[in-house]
């Protein structure tokens, strides 16, 4: 069975010696080869730094980036001309729920074809969905909402407008 690795390694230095108030939420995380660290903290609700990123909010980053590269691997493979993809992600925390947790990831993404396929890309969004390593991972049900435009302007020279 083929399968792939992932490593990150995650730094964090202080002190809870003075209580849940005090000690610093600020960490980084590192993921060779990559060289970027990302600096992270909790959410503000959690006494976190609002200028770091958090833990849930990367949940979300990764099911809408996971989203956009599995469509655009399956638009590519059949030929479909992306030209353009913006997402609006958002996610609910239920603090209430037993455990405390992410109960839904919603992405909005919005996308541009360069051909009036706008059926088609729908149907790729889906089947795009059913194939996102990370949404298939996550307990956390993630739902697609998409909105298709069509600018064929940006179609190459020659193309034509299907």
């Amino acid at each position: 069975m083929a399968s792939h690795s992932y490593a990150t390694a995650l730094t964090w230095h202080g002190s809870t010696g003075e209580g849940y108030r005090t000690y610093s939420r600020d960490h980084d995380v590192t993921a060779a080869p990559a060289e970027q660290t990302i600096a992270l903290s909790a959410d503000p609700s959690f006494r976190g730094d609002a200028a770091r990123l958090n833990p849930e909010q990367l949940v979300v980053a990764a099911a809408s980036s996971c989203q956009l590269l599995s469509f655009l691997a399956v638009a590519a493979r059949s030929g479909l001309d992306v030209v353009g993809y913006d997402d609006a992600a958002t996610a609910v925390m239920d603090l209430a729920a037993d455990p405390p947790r992410l109960t839904s990831i919603d992405l909005h993404p919005v996308v541009t074809i360069a051909t009036a396929e706008v059926e088609r890309a729908t149907a790729l969004l889906a089947e795009a969905h059913e194939q996102c390593y990370i949404a298939n991972s996550l307990l956390t049900p993630v739902h697609l909402h998409p909105t298709v435009t069509v600018d064929t302007a940006a179609a190459p020279a020659g193309a034509t407008p299907s």
